[in-house]
């Protein structure tokens, strides 16, 4: 098993590849960096009038990007997961492998729709908020928790209380970036735990950590992705441009 902690070791060591920065999109909802591949970064969501590096991203080495994913400073943080992925797209053969999920109502939970059979009745801890999640609190125990929390939703802390003792746990792979993923997939190691999002790293690997499914996405239309993304495009992007995807983990 490897140390969750090492996980910004295992992505950068899995980023060198000798491609070029095509374009970066920041969005309102999520950042897009273009080079042989997409990569997709959720968004840091914080007003900002001063990024020094605006305007000279274009055509450095996707490998002067990828070190920012260690930056506490979440614009940086985030170009750098976008660029981490882009790389990691660029090869993986999970992409690929992958199978397509297919939901009937709202294509940004089709993964939990896709678990619904086995996490009904169960102890769900859900980190970080997905629009209409709402639809499944019937169907399930679910506790939410967020880092900017709304409604029910609890903050940060909870996770020390109510991850361990969660069935299912459905972690937000926007945690990389923001740093909370050490620690969370530490508190989750008794559970069946699901990494998700856009942001996820398509890295087999990251078994080793001990995730048990992989829930990323998967570019279906790469010019109405970046146009949905550039005209502000949150939920959107899974109706036009990704699709969810499923890798089950087998735990080494």
């Amino acid at each position: 098993m490897l140390n969750p902690r090492e996980i910004y070791d295992l992505l950068l060591d899995a980023s060198q590849v000798n491609h070029r920065v095509k374009e970066i999109i920041i969005g309102l909802t999520w950042t897009i960096c273009q080079s042989d591949a997409i990569g997709l970064a959720m968004s840091p969501g914080l007003p900002t009038r001063t990024l020094p590096w605006s305007g000279t991203l274009v055509n450095q080495p996707l490998t002067s990007l990828t070190p920012w994913l260690r930056s506490w400073n979440p614009y940086e943080a985030t170009v750098g997961m976008a660029a981490v992925n882009a790389a990691i797209n660029s090869k993986s053969p999970l992409i690929a492998q992958a199978t397509p999920i297919i939901t009937s109502k709202y294509p940004n939970l089709a993964v939990f729709e896709h678990f619904l059979p086995q996490i009904r009745g169960k102890k769900v801890v859900v980190i970080g908020r997905y629009p209409h999640l709402e639809e499944y609190e019937t169907e399930m125990e679910i506790t939410v928790i967020e880092r900017q929390p709304q409604g029910t939703d609890l903050p940060d802390p909870a996770c020390e209380y109510y991850v361990p003792n969660a069935d299912w746990v459905f972690l937000t792979a926007t945690s990389i970036v923001n740093k909370t993923f050490p620690r969370l997939v530490e508190l989750a190691q008794n559970t069946q735990l699901v990494l998700i999002g856009p942001t996820l790293p398509w890295l087999p690997e990251l078994r080793q950590m001990g995730i048990n499914y992989l829930a990323g996405v998967r570019v279906t239309d790469a010019q109405a992705l970046r146009q949905t993304v550039a005209e502000g495009g949150g939920v959107r992007i899974f109706e036009r441009g990704v699709q969810y995807c499923c890798v089950k983990q087998l735990i080494l």
